[in-house]
């Protein structure tokens, strides 16, 4: 079932949205299917993948070739998918031996036309031999040309598809240590941006005891904590959580907290291990190994969070503002224990440990910081937000509107029109040798980052908004031709604003209200038509395009569609909140799903020829 709907994030061989798309369509039944997968997945087999979905699924005929072709093929729906079907069929037909047979698939890849040319007439020979006759032989060679050419190892396939089993078993049955073991991998052998995906894979992941009626879906991947988290990523029960395979959250490691040396981190579990959970930032600055764990060290801990268990992520930037008064105090105590000194009135330990007030009251009083701030300064400490994200209040547009993201924009066909959304995390400004200003750019979204490029003409248009750290939504060309897809913006507006630029219609429903009469719903219907009147013919690039109004109505048992195209309207929030103060909240639905088209040859060509030899 988790082959079936392509939830392989994490799984062997099995990752790309590609070979996601061939899961979904060829619906794998057994290890047979996906071994077939694996070898179809490739450039040459991939041109097949739609004639074996659809035989597999009984919408196409296995046509029949030859009793013997049609037994060798038999578990591939009549397609030679693998080396070893070329090799038999070349051996029963054509009476080559298979170790002449794997040679002559060899030079049919890199075409050596002299030993094809050798092979065809023994096999000719051979399959004459047999009762075929020349015409037919010849036909069944130049079959055999047309597969052999790419024909995967179906043994090695079958090593790859076992594998991947093997990950998607431990993933289906063990979530949550799995998907820690993978994160703690990935981030220790890949950049930030190639794996934290699997950080937002992970709230995708259903649980070994969910159910279609109870559905338990998502792993909760929390920020690193001084008190619960180990050095790599690890499961976390809460305290009054049973430890099962079913509950827990994975607790981020901290050695994936950036510019910590390791041995500060070891020092720091080391000394928890030893005398007991850190109960403030003072406690922790007075017992940890200063030699080890710096100010600089500390001060990551607390933009990633580490110290939010014991002081609360709203008190960040106190904890900040109190590290060099703390250390110092920390300090000053590693060096009186060493002289032998007592403390006159007692263990300050003890004293902190009785001190009826909360561990905050300990800390500076400054002004908290915003929640952009926290996700920035966090971002700095990890390399990307875990206690939330830029586009989270966002959600319900960027799944209406949004085409692709991040990690699915090389899926995409070279020169299609996408929407994506994201926070602009890198900005080059770039001026080419005419003197017109353009911008390459990094943008990032929940599932991953992308580079993006604006050529003149649209950084003329839209470059007022490009600035760091903003999130926007961008439309534009998909690019292929670089090492890494990239996104040629064409547009971009506030993510606040894709309604008014990228909706299709507006849906008004009209509910009666309890003790309402006809009269009552003409009334409601005639205010609607006189927002949407007042509204109509105020379409210009600058305010958004016009889209039509459906008019939803339920009579007697049946919803009514009213079609008109007199109230082509721009749906601003202004009009969408006018229409809901008529009809309600819920019964005003903006539908998304425009995708601006793609202008080729947009532009003088001045920027895109410099950005193409800039390499």
């Amino acid at each position: 079932r988790l082959f079936q709907r392509g939830d392989t994030d994490g799984v062997f061989q099995f990752e790309s949205d590609g070979m996601r798309r061939l899961l979904i369509d060829m619906v794998p039944e057994r290890l047979e299917d996906l071994i077939a997968a694996n070898a179809l997945f490739r450039p040459g087999p991939m041109d097949l993948i739609p004639d074996y979905v659809a035989r597999k699924h009984g919408r196409q005929p296995v046509p029949r070739v030859h009793e013997i072709v049609d037994r060798l093929t038999e578990e591939t729906c009549g397609i030679m998918v693998y080396q070893e079907q070329v090799m038999q069929v070349l051996h029963e037909l054509g009476d080559i031996p298979l170790r002449k047979a794997y040679t002559i698939i060899k030079a049919i890849s890199k075409k050596k036309h002299d030993v094809i040319d050798s092979a065809r007439s023994e096999f000719t020979a051979g399959a004459g031999v047999r009762g075929i006759d020349e015409i037919q032989s010849n036909e069944l060679f130049d079959l055999i040309l047309k597969f052999a050419g790419y024909g995967f190892n179906k043994s090695h396939s079958t090593g790859y598809a076992i594998v991947a089993y093997q990950t998607a078993y431990l993933k289906t049955y063990f979530p949550a240590f799995y998907m820690a073991a993978l994160l703690t991998y990935e981030s220790q052998a890949k950049k930030v941006e190639d794996w934290f995906g699997y950080m937002e894979g992970c709230r995708r992941v259903p649980w070994p005891d969910s159910t279609p009626e109870h559905p338990h879906v998502g792993i909760d991947v929390r920020p690193p904590d001084i008190n619960r988290s180990e050095f790599d990523f690890a499961v976390v029960f809460d305290p009054d959580e049973p430890p099962s395979t079913s509950t827990g959250h994975i607790r981020f490691g901290l050695g994936a907290i950036r510019g910590v040396a390791r041995d500060a981190i070891r020092s720091i579990i080391g000394e928890r291990e030893r005398s007991g959970p850190y109960r403030s930032l003072h406690d922790f600055c007075e017992r940890v190994d200063h030699g080890r764990a710096t100010s600089k060290t500390i001060e990551l801990l607390v933009k990633a969070g580490a110290f939010d268990s014991v002081h609360g992520i709203e008190h960040r930037a106190a904890m900040l503002a109190t590290i060099p008064e703390a250390v110092s105090a920390g300090k000053q105590l590693a060096r009186d224990r060493a002289a032998g000194q007592e403390v006159l009135f007692g263990d300050p330990e003890s004293i902190i440990a009785d001190d009826s007030s909360s561990p905050a009251a300990l800390l500076k009083d400054v002004v908290p910081w915003n929640r952009m701030t926290t996700l920035n300064n966090e971002k700095d400490a990890l390399g990307f937000h875990v206690s939330g994200h830029p586009l989270d209040e966002y959600s319900a547009i960027l799944e209406e509107y949004c085409t692709s993201s991040a990690t699915g924009l090389g899926e995409l066909p070279q020169g299609s029109a996408a929407v994506l959304a994201g926070m602009i995390s890198r900005v080059r400004p770039v001026t080419t040798k005419r003197g017109d200003r353009m911008a390459m750019l990094t943008i990032e979204d929940k599932s991953g980052s992308f580079d993006a490029v604006m050529f003149p003409e649209a950084f003329e248009e839209y470059g007022w908004m490009i600035e760091k750290d903003r999130t926007l939504l961008f439309t534009g060309a998909v690019d292929l031709a670089r090492a890494q897809p990239n996104l040629q913006v064409e547009c971009t507006y506030p993510i606040t604003d894709a309604s008014t630029h990228l909706a299709t219609r507006i849906e008004v429903l009209f509910r009666d209200r309890p003790g309402a009469t006809p009269e009552d719903r003409i009334a409601t219907i005639a205010e609607v038509a006189a927002v949407l009147e007042a509204a109509t013919g105020q379409a210009s690039p600058a305010r958004g395009r016009s889209v039509e109004t459906v008019l939803l109505v339920d009579v007697e048992d049946h919803r009514v569609a009213l079609r008109t195209r007199s109230f082509r309207v721009v749906p601003t929030p202004e009009l969408v909140s006018g229409l809901q103060d008529r009809v309600g909240t819920g019964n005003v639905r903006v539908v998304g799903g425009f995708v601006p088209a793609v202008r080729q040859g947009r532009g003088n060509g001045r920027g895109r020829r410099q950005y193409a030899q800039s390499g």
